[in-house]
Parts: C-alpha cells; sequence; structure tokens
C-alpha cells in the first residue's frame, strides 16, 4: 500500500500490518506521520508532543 508524505511529498509503502493511528516515518525526510486512514490509505503530520504530556 504506497502512501505520499504529506511534508516532501515522497512516495513510500506501509507495511502491510500497518494500522490507523500508528505512526511513521518517511523514509526520504525523516517526519514522523500518523497514519489517519487505510482505505485510502492517508497520512498526517504527527502532533508535537507538548512538555506536560504524561505529567
Amino acid at each position: 500500500m504506497n502512501v505520499t508524505c504529506p511534508e516532501c511529498g515522497a512516495e513510500f509503502a506501509l507495511p502491510a500490518d500497518t494500522m490507523v493511528g500508528e505512526i511513521v516515518i518517511c523514509p526520504e525526510c525523516g517526519a514522523e506521520l500518523e497514519v489517519m486512514s487505510l482505505n485510502p490509505p492517508t497520512l498526517a503530520l504527527a502532533p508535537e508532543v507538548e512538555e506536560d504530556w504524561g505529567e
């Protein structure tokens, strides 16, 4: 299943066992991307972790 990086436009394949909500790394630019949908495959930039998360 091929996807396009929303940051740099590179196309790459997602692993077959990818799940919605999973974070993947663009092999071209290194951006952290969240899998928003699998049908059709859609990626979005992963949210930045805030300093107070988990506190």
